[in-house]
């Protein structure tokens, strides 16, 4: 199960590396890498797969790498499931609602019904919260 994600300070890449390990602790096999890195035919060919990325700006996906590749995404994500995670450092997790009404709209599922969020580094409840996303995926 591929967890694509972006990081800039280390925030979402600790989440990312957390969903990996739930996905392991499910049985199952996690392939966590930086979303530069990531095959987009692998993700056409997946079923399910994590996506995570920090919010920027004003509440908003990182533009240059993230944002083409979750557009890219949308194209092919009705009847995917999909988890969904990052950090943020200011705002209420808006980005995360509008993140997830895009790959719904898309028509994917989202794993859990919504994405985990953290403010700044994810402390142990964060950590928790992004393995048994991983878990949940990893049965989904």
């Amino acid at each position: 199960i591929i967890v694509a994600y972006w990081s800039q300070t280390g925030n979402t890449e600790a989440m990312a590396n957390a969903v990996g390990e739930g996905i392991k602790a499910a049985g199952g096999e996690a392939d966590v890498v930086p979303v530069s890195a990531v095959s987009v035919d692998e993700l056409k060919a997946a079923s399910s797969f994590a996506l995570g990325c920090p919010a920027m700006g004003a509440e908003v996906l990182e533009e240059s790498e993230m944002e083409p590749f979750v557009e890219e995404v949308e194209g092919f994500a009705a009847g995917k499931k999909i988890a969904l995670f990052g950090s943020y450092g200011w705002g209420d997790g808006q980005w995360m609602r509008d993140w997830e009404a895009r790959m719904s709209g898309a028509g994917a599922t989202i794993v859990g019904g919504e994405g985990v969020i953290c403010q700044e580094a994810p402390d142990a409840d964060a950590i928790e919260q992004c393995k048994a996303l991983g878990k949940a995926l990893a049965n989904a």
